[in-house]
């Protein structure tokens, strides 16, 4: 029988620790609810947002990828938030810069920064970032991959999406 040593047994603990924080949403599930509270302490619910198309993106400041990635979801926000486009930019846990000293880029981006997500399954894909989810207007998670969208991407993955009819709100029960 094999002696585990203490460094292995440390990392293996700190592996499993990963393994489960690691996000469980993947593309064809069904989004869970979640809910978030903007830079302007403002609190949107999953719910509230049914029928659009939303993309959660995990970022930090630190991240370069993550620094080009934003004006690209900007510029294409700006183009599409007419189309039922719903983007939300949720600083990543591990990014210990202070959310105050982030204001002023929540007041230059057209998108809401996120404070908090409260939520499960959400999060960097295997400590990747950034992150992005893309839900449909069903509530179906259509898109979850660490790496940065560009232009290019953006309108392969996301425009599709937008082009999708609404789904048709339930029917009233009628009194008999």
């Amino acid at each position: 029988m094999a002696i585990i040593g203490r460094r292995t047994l440390i990392a293996g603990a700190g592996a499993a620790c990963l393994a489960a924080r690691t996000p469980q949403v993947k593309a064809g599930d069904a989004a869970p609810p979640f809910t978030l509270l903007t830079f302007q302490f403002k609190k949107i619910a999953s719910a509230d947002l049914a029928g659009q198309v939303i993309m959660l993106n995990y970022w930090a400041t630190w991240c370069a990828p993550c620094r080009h990635e934003l004006p690209a979801l900007d510029a294409y926000y700006r183009r599409h938030a007419r189309d039922g486009l719903k983007i939300f930019a949720v600083k990543s846990e591990a990014d210990q810069r202070p959310n105050q000293d982030l204001l002023g880029l929540a007041k230059v981006v057209s998108f809401p920064l996120i404070w908090s997500l409260k939520g499960k399954g959400y999060g960097d894909i295997g400590g990747a970032l950034p992150s992005n989810y893309v839900i449909d207007r069903s509530g179906v998670v259509r898109y979850a991959q660490a790496g940065a969208f560009d232009a290019e991407s953006l309108e392969a993955i996301v425009t599709p999406l937008l082009k999708e009819a609404a789904p048709a709100a339930p029917a009233a029960a009628s009194a008999t």
